[in-house]
């Protein structure tokens, strides 16, 4: 069973470098927008830095919040072209049920999502695991129906606010 996931709390009880995660994505979102031609302006790329400020989701209007704090006067549709842009690159996900935003840590790899959502910290986890892809893909060819996107969303509680 292929299933990977982007963890935030080792178990093996070492604290997490959030700033070394943040660093290392925007390393890759350059690297990936270099490769590709396209431009990872500095807007864009502080939106992205936003998105990955934290692993709980982000909504486009608590990015422009945030941006505000930076000075600048930013309208919404600014944020919205930008995540847009991040989302066409696979460098963000978007959580539907919370209409919010994360960081993907494996851009520029094709993969589906499935994500557990915490209903109490609110931190999301990213698991691709490629049996639930192709159980979905199979049940769906059953019926006649061909899968372009699939994202799963399990709502749940974390280690942390479990224990």
């Amino acid at each position: 069973m292929g299933v990977t996931a982007h963890q935030h709390q080792p178990s093996n009880g070492h604290r997490h470098d959030h700033a070394a995660c943040v660093h290392g994505a925007m390393d890759r979102a350059r690297d990936l927008c270099e490769a590709r031609g396209v431009k990872l302006t500095a807007q864009r790329a502080r939106v992205l830095e936003l998105v990955w400020s934290s692993h709980q989701p982000r909504g486009a209007y608590a990015i422009l919040e945030d941006l505000s704090k930076d000075g600048k006067r930013v309208a919404p549709l600014t944020v919205y072209r930008a995540l847009d842009f991040l989302l066409e690159q696979g460098l963000v996900h978007r959580i539907e049920s919370l209409n919010a935003f994360v960081g993907c840590p494996q851009p520029g790899t094709s993969h589906t999502g499935q994500f557990l959502v915490c209903e109490r910290c609110g931190e999301a986890t990213e698991l691709t695991d490629t049996t639930v892809r192709d159980t979905i893909t199979a049940a769906a060819a059953a019926q006649g129906f061909t899968v372009t996107r699939q994202t799963v969303e399990v709502t749940g509680l974390c280690p942390g606010c479990r224990g």
